[in-house]
Formats: structure tokens, C-alpha cells, sequence
């Protein structure tokens, strides 16, 4: 069999990994990538030590089913990034894009061992010709003809919520940090549209290079992430997958009803601690919610650390057995609650951040209605007042299962030969086993996808352990297993 693979990123160093692992017989594989930086994707290339990793190892493991396979990287190259709150290492970014690329590596050479036939081209994929047979068509021209073909593309680009592209001053895509704000004079006043994951990693990068100008987070909500507690052993007795198939056969469907019951029977008397947190989320003032967090660092409660495993393990399967009207519900009343919690910072992070809230060079800013660029500036105008700022920087994610600019020709030539459809919810139909392609319900055997292409999953951006498990689910798939 010969497999070609459309794209270079961590879900590419899933599946190849799976493959060194599983395979029995002999084969081929080609990867295409036109970028230097392979095997990292957008988030893991080279850029500043203080981007980073916001995830404990045991959960960012690219070997599904080794939970210990980053970690054991990260003992052998005597890594010294040791987060003391949170008792784990947390390492740049880019050290992390090292392991992706090493994992590749290993399991390409271990691939060529079994006797497969490997290739990494450095172009990309710009059509395909569906046959029996697809042949891969590449921006130089060249054509490859597979068996199947696999398009692990990434994500598509962050979204200009109000249409500032093209301003001066406006940034869209923050990343990599190192070139975005190596021109930025440190007296400027910077506001940040988004208070995630990607605006934590800005406020602190500016904050180590000696910035001394305001920095305002801007939102709608003023929800900061949560804040990682020193991880636990969660062994599930009723929040598992067996759990969840077995509610959805006996009753035609899963429900958010059902899933709260699973959650309450296991956490018992955690429970209610957890839907105060929940509460809390919106309600309480957003320091004093990061304050009050960082003093939970060693909590004994296990309702967030249920959450924050079950969203990341368990969420993407659940989320294809919910029924729609509960989807609907938890994307659109309960996204930046579900993100807060199952994607929170690492403490050395949040004790940055609460140093410049503290000091009052930092501010959160909710009620944002409108930015406007303005000579010399921007105005921001937000339910309470107007403010000012020099730059305005854009963190706010791409849209969940959207199609990456560089993947557009590709996914239009397929759209046009009806060998893809689009997903009402974004991404391309695939079937939820297998990861194959569907169009009109009908699985097709020579296409998958991976990763954030694959449309009808969670609305939240897909963990490492996501990536690896449906990696090894499409492995086994192309393998027979």
C-alpha cells in the first residue's frame, strides 16, 4: 500500500508513529510539507523561550496509548524548565516542536527497517485527480499517484473579528512571537483582542522583554483560562467510552442529562465544587477568579482535573454521540466555560500574569463592542467607556474544522470532483470511526483526514492526545488491524 500524507504536523506525527508501530508487511509512505519547519505545525515552530507548552507532559504524549512517551524525551535531554507550582517541566514551544520532530524521524527510520519506502517532498498539494487510484497533484507540478491519501493540513488562520486586516498596527497572527513583536517599541500601549490561551502567551512575552507600556485584554466576556492544578492519577470507573456507547445503544442517543449523570457518579462529593467553579467562570471578577485559582494549585478536588481529562480523552468521541440540540447548546452558551476550565495556563504563567494585573499595568477589559483604527492608534469601544491603544494584536483562535488558506486549492478540486463535502459545522464529512471521507454518507477508502479538518468534532482546538488517538484509530484502519 502507498500512503500519501498532506501535511506535517503533530497529527502526521501520530499516524507515522502508529505505522512504525503496527505495521507487519512492507509499504510506502510519501509526506509532503512545503514548510521548513516540519512536523511542527503552526504552534510548535521556533520562537521565544516564554512561548509555552501550557500542558503537563503526561497529556502531550504524540504515541497514543504511552501517556510516559514525552515525558522519557524530556528525562533524556535533562530538560530544566521545572514549573515548582505545578511540579512538571513546562518547556518552550519550539523545544517541544524538537520532540515532534525527533518522533517523526525515529518512525520514519524505523518504517524504512519493515522495509517501507519513505519520502518527505517539500512541496505542496494543490489537487487531486480521483481514480481508483487519486494522484496527487503539487504546486511544482509534479504528480504522485497513492493508494490512499491522508490530509492532516492544520488549522485554518485566526479570525479578524473586527476587520482591522490591513490596518497599521494590527497584527492577525500573533505567531511566531519572536518576528511579531521584535519591532514593537516597549512604551507603546498594546491591546490584545482574545483573553486565551494564545493572549496569556503574548502578555507574558511582552512582560519578559521589558515592555513597559499598558497591556489591555480585550473580550467580550472577560474570561481568562483556568489554572493548572498538579496533575493527579484519574482512573475513570464511569466517565469511559465503553460507558458512553453503552447510554447512547440503550437509549438511541446520548444527552447532556445522561453525561451529567456519569460525571456526578464519578465525582461524588466533588460534584459540587465543580459547578460552583462552573458558576464562577462568568460571574466572579476575573483576577480575583485567577488569584483564588493559584491558591487551589494543590487542592486535593478532582472536579477540574475530571473535566480537563474527560474534555481532552473522552470529549471528541462523546461529542458524536450527543443528540444536536445539545451540541448546539454547549457551542453556543458554553464555549469560553468549557475552554477556561479544559484548557487552562501553567502557574508560572498565571503568577505572571497576576503580577501585572496586580501592578496595574495589565488590565482585562470585557464589553468589548468595537475596534476601530484611528490616526495614530485604534479606538476601542466597550460597554462602558472608550479607550486608546498603539498596536492591537489579534489571539483570538481560528475558527474550529477551518480550512487552512494553503489547503484551499486542494479542498476545492476535491469539492469540485464530489470526492469531499463540507461539514455544516465546518471541516470536511468524515465518518467518526474511521476518519475516512464521506460524501452523501458514503465512506471512501482511498481518502482520510485528520486533525482540525475533520468536521463534527468538538469546538475546542483538539489536545496532542486527540491528535494521537485518532492517528492510531486511522493506522489501524490502513492496516487492517
Amino acid at each position: 500500500m502507498e500512503i500519501g500524507i498532506i501535511g506535517a504536523g503533530a497529527s502526521t506525527v501520530g499516524l507515522l508513529d502508529a505505522l512504525a508501530r503496527l505495521a507487519r508487511e512492507p509499504g510506502a509512505v510519501t509526506v509532503f510539507e512545503p514548510s521548513p519547519h516540519r512536523w511542527r505545525g503552526r504552534a510548535f515552530g521556533p520562537d521565544l523561550a516564554s512561548v509555552r507548552v501550557n500542558t503537563p507532559p503526561m497529556i502531550m504524549s504524540a504515541r497514543h496509548g504511552d501517556p510516559a512517551h514525552y515525558a522519557r524525551w524530556l528525562e533524556e535531554c535533562e530538560a530544566s524548565h521545572l514549573d515548582r507550582r505545578l511540579g512538571h517541566q513546562t518547556v518552550p514551544r519550539g523545544m517541544y516542536g524538537d520532540y515532534l520532530e525527533q518522533t517523526a524521524e525515529s518512525a520514519l527510520a524505523r518504517l524504512r527497517e519493515l522495509g517501507w519506502r519513505t519520502e518527505v517532498v517539500d512541496e505542496r498539494v494543490t489537487g487531486m485527480s480521483p481514480s481508483d487510484r487519486p494522484t496527487l497533484l503539487t504546486g511544482a507540478g509534479r504528480r504522485h499517484t497513492v493508494d490512499v491519501a491522508v490530509l492532516a493540513v492544520g488549522s485554518g488562520a485566526p479570525q479578524d473579528h473586527y476587520g482591522l486586516s490591513g490596518s497599521q498596527g494590527f497584527l492577525r497572527d500573533p505567531y511566531p512571537l519572536a518576528s511579531t513583536l521584535d519591532d514593537l517599541a516597549p512604551e507603546r500601549d498594546v491591546a490584545i483582542v482574545g483573553s486565551g490561551l494564545t493572549a496569556v502567551d503574548i502578555v507574558v512575552s511582552l512582560a519578559r522583554r521589558g515592555h513597559a507600556g499598558r497591556i489591555s485584554l480585550l473580550s467580550r466576556d472577560g474570561v481568562l483560562p483556568a489554572v493548572w492544578q498538579r496533575p493527579l492519577k484519574i482512573e475513570p470507573r464511569y466517565l469511559t467510552a465503553d460507558r458512553l456507547t453503552a447510554l447512547a445503544r440503550e437509549h438511541g442517543e446520548l444527552t447532556l442529562g445522561r453525561l451529567r449523570s456519569l460525571l456526578d457518579a464519578e465525582l461524588g462529593q466533588d460534584l459540587g465544587e465543580l459547578i460552583e467553579e462552573v458558576r464562577a467562570t462568568r460571574s466572579e471578577d476575573p483576577v480575583e477568579r485567577l488569584r483564588r485559582q493559584l491558591s487551589l494549585i494543590d487542592s486535593p478536588g478532582m472536579g477540574r482535573r475530571v473535566v480537563q481529562q474527560t474534555v481532552h480523552a473522552l470529549g471528541p468521541y462523546a461529542w458524536h454521540l450527543l443528540r444536536r440540540t445539545d451540541r448546539d447548546m454547549l457551542r453556543n452558551e458554553h464555549f469560553r466555560t468549557i475552554a477556561s476550565l479544559s484548557s487552562p495556563m501553567v502557574p508560572g504563567n498565571a503568577a505572571a500574569m497576576l503580577e501585572l494585573l496586580d501592578a496595574g499595568q495589565l488590565a482585562v477589559v470585557p464589553g468589548v463592542r468595537k475596534i476601530e483604527p484611528v490616526e495614530g492608534g485604534f479606538q476601542i469601544f466597550t460597554d462602558v467607556g472608550v479607550r486608546s491603544a498603539d498596536v492591537v494584536i489579534n489571539a483570538v483562535n481560528p475558527p474550529p474544522h477551518s480550512i487552512p488558506e494553503n489547503a484551499g486549492a486542494l479542498v476545492s478540486s476535491m469539492l469540485a470532483s464530489r470526492v469531499a463535502e463540507l461539514h455544516p459545522d465546518g471541516g470536511l464529512n468524515v465518518q467518526a470511526a474511521t476518519g475516512r471521507l464521506t460524501v452523501s454518507g458514503k465512506a471512501d477508502p482511498r481518502l482520510y483526514a485528520l486533525g482540525d479538518l475533520a468536521g463534527g468534532g468538538l469546538f475546542i482546538t483538539t489536545s496532542i492526545a486527540g491528535l494521537a488517538a485518532r492517528a492510531e484509530a486511522v493506522a489501524r484502519v490502513l492496516l487492517a488491524i
